[in-house]
């Protein structure tokens, strides 16, 4: 149980912040999700998502992994077939499939990528502050493919996180996209959350837009469509896919942000599923320092034809 008062120079924070600052690299959905399950309470009341703290007020934070940590721990599904990418005593990487889930939302579901992680690497389990985490430090939607990074210690875990969100740090994304974009191209207009649970993305706006860079290099061109290299820094939430859809060039198979021209010329091309592959991630080895490349090999739709 974490327990604090608020300091005068904390008050008017949102309650979701201050979980945040007081359970060091728990993200934000973690935050949020321990909000709605009523292990947050403030002055002794069940916190509300949105609420504001105020100078003197109680704040007591129960962690999930506290209350049950059998129960909310990710339960290892030794069916699911993954290929690792990179090992070694400080994190692992796999290659997402498509259609998988990154980790599962409710304590004991099975058939996500954290599930078949820990059935390979036990030790996940424990590595994330939200145990329904397994160890991932980021997520991939569950059409995407491509390079799915896990901590394997609870001590490196922030480490990883702190790695990934270094500027040095270099995210590479292959796409295919409907119409003919310049080559090459950037976006780099902000992105915020929108729609009650923040399911979508808004370019130029949103709540609490987070500054987002994404730049683009034209590989192949494929008659009405095009292959394209997407690299960026961060990686906030949908973020190649809302750019380049705000670009006019939305990628093939995007139900959310593809629009009408993109959903007829997939379905003329056959496309059911989401053309966007996590290729690659440079970045510092989080315990030696050393600059680290990992690469996924590219699904059919994204090797070149010529």
């Amino acid at each position: 149980m974490a327990r604090f008062r608020v300091e005068p120079a904390s008050a008017g924070a949102r309650v979701d912040h201050a979980v945040i600052a007081a359970l060091p690299g728990l993200t934000v959905n973690g935050a949020r999700r321990l909000i709605s399950e009523g292990r947050v309470r403030v002055d002794g009341r069940p916190a509300r998502k949105g609420d504001r703290l105020a100078a003197g007020q109680l704040v007591e934070i129960e962690e999930a992994a506290a209350a049950d940590p059998e129960a909310a721990r990710v339960r290892p599904d030794p069916s699911l077939a993954i290929d690792v990418l990179y090992a070694d005593e400080a994190l692992v990487a796999i290659d997402k499939p498509a259609r998988l889930p990154s980790h599962p939302l409710r304590a004991g579901e099975l058939g996500t990528a954290a599930n078949a992680i820990v059935a390979r690497f036990p030790e996940c389990a424990g590595a994330s502050p939200d145990p329904r985490e397994g160890g991932l430090v980021h997520r991939l939607d569950a059409e995407t493919t491509g390079v799915l990074l896990a901590a394997r210690r609870r001590e490196v875990w922030p480490a990883l996180r702190g790695a990934l969100a270094d500027p040095s740090c270099r995210k590479a994304y292959l796409a295919e996209v409907a119409g003919e974009p310049p080559g090459p191209g950037a976006a780099d207009a902000a992105i915020g959350r929108v729609g009650r649970r923040g399911g979508r993305v808004r370019v130029g706006g949103g709540r609490r837009p987070l500054a987002a860079r994404t730049e683009w290099t034209v590989l192949e061109r494929r008659d009405g469509a095009a292959l394209v290299r997407a690299e960026l820094h961060a990686g906030r939430a949908h973020q190649v896919r809302a750019h380049l859809a705000a670009a006019g060039f939305p990628i093939l198979g995007d139900v959310v942000y593809g629009g009408e021209a993109a959903r007829e010329l997939a379905a003329a091309r056959g496309v059911d599923s989401l053309r966007l592959h996590a290729a690659s991630v440079a970045f510092r080895h989080p315990v030696t320092g050393a600059p680290i490349l990992i690469e996924a090999p590219p699904p059919g739709w994204a090797i070149m034809r010529a």
